[in-house]
């Protein structure tokens, strides 16, 4: 299985590092949200949870879907083989699928009991920003391998293809997660098209019918198609994570890398009650 990827680790992760840094001082100046906690802190956090967690991300997740594409196009497997396009509509066509893949398994992670024991645990950072971007679970990297990778083969997708559709999705989940304040007309016709900061806040939201809506990655599209679009939350009025798990003393590493084996707890804040929201306009318009 081949490892090693001289155009993206030479090109594409470079570009990466930069597009990050450069939100992160972006998001400095121009704050959508107000923080709760010390940046340097989550910062060390979000950190430390990545450290354990991109390595499986760089080293398994990635040959395995450059690995499946390939035996996928040499054994004329999948729809994209079957479909007689010129070069240039297959890749935009299978971008645009690998991206429905994602977010499909965005929304089966929530469904899934299974699964969101580990995808809890970037649920419930207490702020959302670039850091929130790679704040995940390593046994979440290691279950999407085979969702993910079954995705690339039914479509039968270039191997080049996926190496440039995950540069593009690592650099749109760092900027949806970004706590970047956007011109408001801007971003209204932005999240049009694709996931935007204000769409995906309300994502990271304590309200569950919140939580459970905006599982775009790329395009804002698919929550359209499938009605799971909801824009209606004023950001201000936005408490991020989970309910049941406010207590900032629990975002240490130990206790992250702990968080999926045991107990989860109900969606509830220590008090009993459960977080709502009286709906203001339809749920497919930006507020502010």
């Amino acid at each position: 299985m081949k490892v090693f990827f001289p155009k993206f680790d030479k090109v594409g992760v470079p570009l990466l590092g930069v597009a990050a840094a450069a939100l992160l001082i972006l998001e400095a100046k121009r704050q959508l949200r107000r923080r709760t906690r010390p940046k340097v802190e989550r910062l060390l956090e979000n950190g430390s949870l990545a450290a354990t967690a991109l390595p499986a991300l760089r080293l398994l997740l990635l040959p395995a879907l450059y690995g499946t594409a390939r035996w996928s196009v040499r054994n004329h497997f999948g729809l994209l083989p079957r479909l007689t396009l010129p070069r240039w509509a297959q890749h935009m066509f299978g971008f645009v699928l690998l991206d429905y893949g994602n977010y499909l398994w965005h929304m089966l992670m929530h469904k899934s009991s299974i699964l969101w024991r580990f995808h809890n645990v970037h649920h419930i950072d207490l702020d959302l920003d670039v850091s929130t971007a790679w704040r995940f679970h390593v046994g979440e990297n290691f279950a999407s391998v085979p969702f993910r990778g079954g995705v690339v083969a039914l479509l039968g997708v270039p191997a080049p293809l996926v190496l440039f559709y995950e540069v593009i999705f690592e650099g749109c989940t760092a900027f949806h997660h970004s706590n970047l304040r956007l011109p408001y007309k801007l971003e209204k016709q932005l999240c049009k098209l694709i996931v935007t900061p204000r769409m995906h806040g309300i994502h990271h939201s304590i309200v569950q019918r919140e939580t459970n809506s905006n599982y775009s990655v790329i395009f804002s599209w698919w929550d359209r198609l499938h009605q799971t679009l909801r824009l209606n939350v004023p950001q201000q009025e936005i408490t991020i994570g989970v309910p049941a798990y406010q207590d900032p003393s629990e975002q240490t590493l130990s206790y992250l890398l702990r968080l999926p084996f045991q107990k989860q707890r109900a969606w509830q804040l220590p008090d009993g009650t459960v977080p709502e929201r009286e709906e203001l306009l339809p749920q497919n318009i930006l507020i502010p």
